[in-house]
């Protein structure tokens, strides 16, 4: 049984795939941050043009 344990314990397999998840984690926040702030900034931008030409909002 403490063999078992041993081997367990020793066992780091487990600790690359989570090594992984926690950087497409990072990624994937990474990702819809920048996304958020991308469209935000498109969003300013389309707002300024429907304003800035005549009869722009239809």
């Amino acid at each position: 049984m403490r063999a078992l344990f041993q081997a367990f314990w020793q066992e780091e397999d487990g600790a690359a795939a989570i090594e992984y998840a926690l950087i497409a984690a990072l990624i994937a926040i990474a990702i819809v941050g920048g996304a958020t702030a991308l469209g935000t900034e498109l969003d300013g931008v389309f707002t300024r043009l429907v304003t800035a030409i005549p009869g722009g909002a239809v």
